[in-house]
């Protein structure tokens, strides 16, 4: 009886140190997605008003934990799934078409965004008036934000899914229950890193604004106006790289996913220093196709009221 205990705990701990040291790769495998996914959430989650924005953080992040509890065993069963139908001769690239359709979707929400944008600034160019700024505003603020929380948790979705097949891709040939343990554990761990990071950079203004307050130090106030200044523009700097990070996973998951196109990637990346080939043509795929994808939707917006207006 001993013998098997000790035996037990023995496998045990085998099992652990295994998930440590897979959890370990594939954790260095999706830094770069994590990254993205940290600009992209940031940005989407910005522009609350003071007191809504750790509420709106957190609204979030129980989304994005939704969503891994989703994914997590949805991928696990899409890859067995695929395994037993390539085994019967079916050779169906389930989870890549998945990801494909998850990566025109951040394409085309890329290109929407800075198409609202090019259309804002153009009305300013042209004599925005400040009556006009104020009817962009939303009547429902509660609604809005309700709006700005759930385009939040669709794009995680997306970034997470690809999170999990990439980690599921480094931990493919290890026993079921690894897989599964090191995809839990990286869910968790990267919402809670990404979400709390998040949290951290909404506020550094509110932090600033506390470090400032009469009675702190020379050290502490100085360093509070360096917050505040700081804070605005790493925000700006965050809607820039948040919507160039749609375009880079997007595009990565297409050129990854689409032969030709990862064969040209391959093939021209020398043609420019490191990895900086590669990521400007993922990024071109994905404004080229987010803006195909943008103008079909227009194209069937009009034609869906062109048909609505006809007499019956």
């Amino acid at each position: 009886m001993p013998s098997s205990f000790f035996a037990l705990f023995d496998d045990i701990a085998s099992l652990l140190d295994d998930i440590s040291a897979m959890t370990k790769i594939a954790a260095g495998k999706t830094a770069g997605v994590v990254g993205d996914d940290l600009a992209v959430n940031a940005e989407q989650v910005s522009g609350s008003a003071a007191d809504r924005e750790l509420p709106v953080v957190w609204a979030v992040a129980k989304g994005s934990l939704v969503n891994k509890a989703i994914l997590v065993p949805t991928a696990m069963g899409i890859s067995l799934l695929e395994v037993w139908l390539h085994g019967r001769g079916f050779a169906v690239p389930l989870i890549l078409s998945l990801l494909t359709l998850g990566g025109c979707y951040l394409c085309y929400e890329g290109v929407e965004k800075l198409a609202h944008a090019a259309v804002k600034r153009h009305r300013r160019r042209n004599g925005t008036t400040v009556v006009e700024d104020i009817e962009e505003l939303p009547d429902d603020l509660s609604a809005f934000e309700r709006e700005k929380i759930k385009g939040a948790i669709r794009t995680d979705f997306v970034l997470s899914a690809e999170i999990i097949v990439i980690a599921l891709g480094t931990v493919a040939m290890e026993p079921l229950l690894t897989r599964l343990a090191v995809l839990t554990v990286i869910a968790v761990l990267m919402t809670v890193g990404v979400y709390g990071l998040v949290a951290a950079i909404v506020k550094l203004d509110d932090f600033g604004l506390y470090l400032i307050r009469p009675g702190k130090g020379r050290v502490s106030r100085a360093f509070g106006r360096g917050l505040l200044a700081l804070a605005p523009r790493m925000m700006q700097f965050l809607s820039v790289a948040g919507t160039v990070a749609m375009f880079l996973v997007g595009g990565g998951i297409l050129v990854h996913g689409i032969a030709p196109l990862h064969h040209f990637a391959q093939t021209h990346a020398d043609d420019l220093p490191g990895w900086f080939g590669v990521a400007l043509f993922n990024i071109g795929v994905g404004m080229g196709t987010g803006l195909l994808l943008l103008v079909a939707a227009l194209t069937l917006t009009r034609m869906r009221k062109t048909l609505r207006r006809r007499p019956a």
